[in-house]
């Protein structure tokens, strides 16, 4: 049986506020491996590992968000100490989202801000809900389509091979996942989007904003659905800009 990894490797254990990353399908916390350079220093950033890739290959990935969801809370509960934001990048916006309103059921309290990017407002319908289930050819096409998958590792057979089960098992994740309406979160929510994002509309990543009670803010970025790694600097900027006012807040109150 394979050990069970930690979801996150480490944390400042004096920061003013943690900043938990959420990854697209596919991806893992090593895309945010940079990003602490970028943010202010009272920022714990914290990316989350989840099963089924980089450190954690030999785990099963997750094919169903809700069991996903209870599993975050209870690995992510110690490090909710102190205030904390969401990031969630594709399916990472969808984990992220859920996750905020299953925090607000089950501990009373959530993010001070939710940034979701690439991916549409959860209430509206999947536009392919069966990409999980086509033939390998089909679906390695479709993973094509969608570019984000590297060059070295599309054209490595043996590489892919070994990425399969978890890039199906994120697809079923996304395409099997049912909306149930709640009321709106009480944190602000800041989506982002790609121009030239063919996959997700400018319309549907609008509609978040039905998803806040609080301020909604919707940011187009240059480039198609993985921005994130062509745009990453733009992104920052506006994220630590967000996440600076946030610091403002928490140091006047520690003043108070």
């Amino acid at each position: 049986m394979a050990t069970i990894q930690p979801w996150i490797v480490r944390s400042k254990p004096h920061a003013l506020l943690r900043l938990f990353c959420f990854p697209y399908a596919g991806g893992g916390a090593s895309l945010f491996r940079l990003w602490s350079d970028s943010l202010p220093p009272e920022i714990d950033m914290c990316p989350v590992h989840l099963p089924g890739r980089e450190g954690r290959l030999k785990e099963p990935p997750f094919t169903s968000l809700t069991p996903l969801i209870q599993a975050l809370a209870q690995a992510l509960r110690p490090y909710m100490d102190i205030p904390f934001v969401f990031f969630g990048y594709s399916m990472g916006a969808l984990i992220s989202f859920e996750l905020a309103r299953h925090l607000r059921t089950t501990h009373g309290r959530g993010p001070l801000h939710l940034f979701v990017a690439a991916h549409r407002a959860p209430q509206l319908p999947q536009a392919h809900p069966d990409l999980h289930q086509l033939p390998e050819p089909a679906f390695l096409d479709s993973l094509d389509h969608l570019g984000g998958t590297p060059l070295m590792v599309s054209q490595h057979a043996e590489l892919m091979k070994l990425m399969l089960p978890m890039l199906r098992a994120d697809f079923e994740l996304c395409e099997t996942y049912i909306y149930s309406s709640e009321a709106p979160l009480d944190c602000p929510i800041t989506a982002f989007g790609g121009e030239q994002d063919t996959h997700v509309s400018m319309a549907s990543l609008s509609a978040w904003r039905e998803q806040t009670k609080e301020q909604f803010t919707l940011n187009i970025l240059p480039g198609n659905h993985f921005f994130l790694q062509s745009q990453q600097h733009l992104l920052l900027q506006v994220i630590s800009q967000e996440m600076a006012k946030i610091l403002e807040g928490l140091r006047s109150l520690q003043g108070k």
